[in-house]
Formats: C-alpha cells, structure tokens, sequence
C-alpha cells in the first residue's frame, strides 16, 4: 500500500465515529439520527475499500501499461464503484 498513512486516517476517523454512534445509543437519540451515522460511516468504509482495490490494480497495470491507459482503468474503477 503507497499510502498507508491515509488509510490508516480514514479508518481513525471512522472508529471515532463509531464510538460517537455508541454513545449516541446510550444517550438514546432518535433511530434517525442514529441510523444517519451509520450510513455515514457505512460510506467511509466503502471509500476506503474503493481506493485500496483501485490502487491494488493500478499498482498491478502500471508496471507494464501507458498513462493513457492506467487513466482509463481509473476511471472504468470509478465508474464501477460509483454504481454500486
């Protein structure tokens, strides 16, 4: 991984998150409310798994593959995660 400090981060920030949605449940707040932190940190996760697949496979193209192409495997990724 290139860049492990920024994972490293944004799972940080996500397991501060998941500890504001505890306290929330012990301080009883709405099911909304509750339920808008997790889709939240539902969507962290799920950009953490996209970056790191993504720089998995342009880590695999680039050795062999022009810039024009790796840009198109980029955005093919992107465009792929983005649909889900």
């Amino acid at each position: 991984m290139e860049d492990k400090k920024s994972y490293i981060n944004r799972l940080s920030r996500l397991e501060g998150q998941i500890r504001g949605i505890s306290k929330m449940l012990e301080e009883d707040r709405s099911c909304q409310d509750v339920v808008t932190q997790l889709s939240a940190v539902k969507a962290g996760i799920d950009k953490v798994i996209a970056l790191m697949v993504t720089e998995n496979l342009m880590t695999c193209v680039a050795e062999e593959n022009t810039e024009d192409q790796r840009d198109k495997v980029e955005q093919a990724l992107k465009l792929i995660f983005k649909s889900r």
